[in-house]
């Protein structure tokens, strides 16, 4: 009878662990799927607004390759002697005033695009510390639930770790901490 007591107790304890553990990791789970479900619509922000002034990039190089030519033909047409030379100056600054100014704003544009991606680099950086937390912690619940299933304190102390690792990557992505096993990254991504 006392060891039935015991036995019950024991388990008790463990249950109460179990319980703890859960609701203590579900927390957190759910505090960093809306920090990640933001850092996901800033991703899509930063990429949309890169491919945005990419485009722009390209249309500014064509326009600059255009202006180009026609002042390269314009200077060809020069040499054949029947032309407004008047015309042609005039024509000929706008052109080279045009190549000036698409040439900064292709410097312009695609430093914008740079940073941009830079931007959604370190965005997805952080997603993945949050996935990362997201499936130690998520594996941490699945193991305490068996651990009560099969009342053992061991499994529950695995569990602890994998939470451990779990709530480490959370702290490291809300604290902007540049920890990401690369490896880890690599084996969950695309």
């Amino acid at each position: 009878m006392e060891a039935d007591a015991k036995t019950e107790g024991s388990n008790k304890r463990l249950n109460n662990l179990v319980a703890v553990t859960v609701v203590i990791l579900s927390v957190f789970m759910a505090v960093g799927n809306i920090k990640d479900n933001n850092i996901g619509q800033a991703m899509q922000k930063a990429k949309s607004d890169s491919v945005d002034a990419w485009a722009e990039y390209q249309a500014a190089r064509i326009k600059l390759h255009v202006d180009e030519n026609a002042l390269a033909q314009l200077r060809l047409l020069e040499t054949t002697g029947t032309f407004d030379r008047a015309l042609a100056t005039k024509q000929a600054a706008a052109f080279e005033a045009d190549i000036k100014k698409y040439e900064g704003r292709s410097k312009e544009t695609r430093a914008k695009a740079e940073r941009l991606e830079k931007e959604y680099d370190q965005l997805n950086f952080r997603d993945d510390q949050f996935d990362m937390s997201e499936a130690f912690m998520s594996i941490a619940i699945a193991v305490s639930a068996v651990a009560a299933l099969v009342e053992s304190f061991w499994l529950l102390s695995i569990a602890w770790g994998s939470g451990a690792f779990g709530v480490g990557f959370w702290v490291a992505g809300f604290a902007g901490f540049g920890f990401r096993p690369e490896w880890l990254a690599q084996l969950l991504g695309t």
